[in-house]
């Protein structure tokens, strides 16, 4: 990728910040696995290393990270600040906050990549991880920002009065992301994973008295980012 400046017009300082918003609004999305983030953080992420377990530190003014806090291979992994994968709002103006991060945003989700097998799903048993991979996806890239966006106003289009629940699924991006041929290495053996946890919820609670969807569960709604760039 290259980039063109003219000196002349744009000081040192309002260089960098252009050519780092550039950049921001020309990314997508991007897979990493769990440990290779926690080794080499991206920007606006530390990570403390403790005894048994690690923490991780993030921009809270640029990031939205709703990871809930994970056992991996090497420990406790726990992201400070972090509502998890459940984000409940309450009223009208934590609903807009919350639509505007998430699309001015880089969104951070945790999946797994397990084993493509039907069968403890049948059995009603959870399947094994064969990973963890943190997925960042850029609110601000404008086709991520009108799929957020139109998504919200089909799933929420009147919040005031009523409750819902919404999965918002990027397993469509992230499928598209890493592609078909995509494969993980276990025990010297290639495996084409089938992920999981796929989606993050937003939960809006009214304190209607008589919130009989909510209740009966009809509230519950879904819809996917499927734009990867790729």
């Amino acid at each position: 990728m290259s980039w063109t400046i003219t000196l002349s017009v744009l000081p040192q300082e309002v260089k960098r910040n252009s050519m780092h918003q550039n950049t921001i609004s020309r990314f997508v999305i991007d897979v990493i696995e769990l440990e290779s983030f926690l080794n080499s953080p991206p920007r606006g992420f530390s990570v403390e290393r403790r005894a048994g377990y690690t923490v991780v530190k993030w921009d809270q003014e640029n990031s939205c990270v709703f990871i809930d806090e994970i056992q991996s291979s090497k420990g406790k992994v726990i992201f400070c600040n972090s509502p998890g994968r459940e984000i409940t709002v309450r009223t009208l103006g934590e609903y807009t906050e919350l639509r505007r991060q998430l699309t001015s945003m880089t969104i951070y989700i945790l999946v797994s990549a397990c084993t493509n097998t039907t069968v403890e799903e049948k059995r009603n048993r959870d399947v094994p991880a064969l990973g963890y991979y943190v997925v960042a996806i850029n609110g601000i890239h404008p086709m991520i920002r009108w799929e957020m966006e139109s998504g919200l106003d089909r799933t929420l289009s009147s919040v005031a009065g009523e409750s819902y629940v919404v999965d918002v699924d990027v397993s469509a991006a992230l499928q598209g992301w890493v592609g078909e041929n995509f494969q993980i290495l276990v025990d010297a053996e290639k495996v084409k994973p089938t992920w999981k946890d796929t989606h993050f919820t937003i939960k809006y609670r009214s304190d209607a008295l008589f919130d009989i969807p909510y209740w009966f569960g009809f509230s519950k709604r879904q819809f996917k980012i499927c734009y990867h760039g790729r």
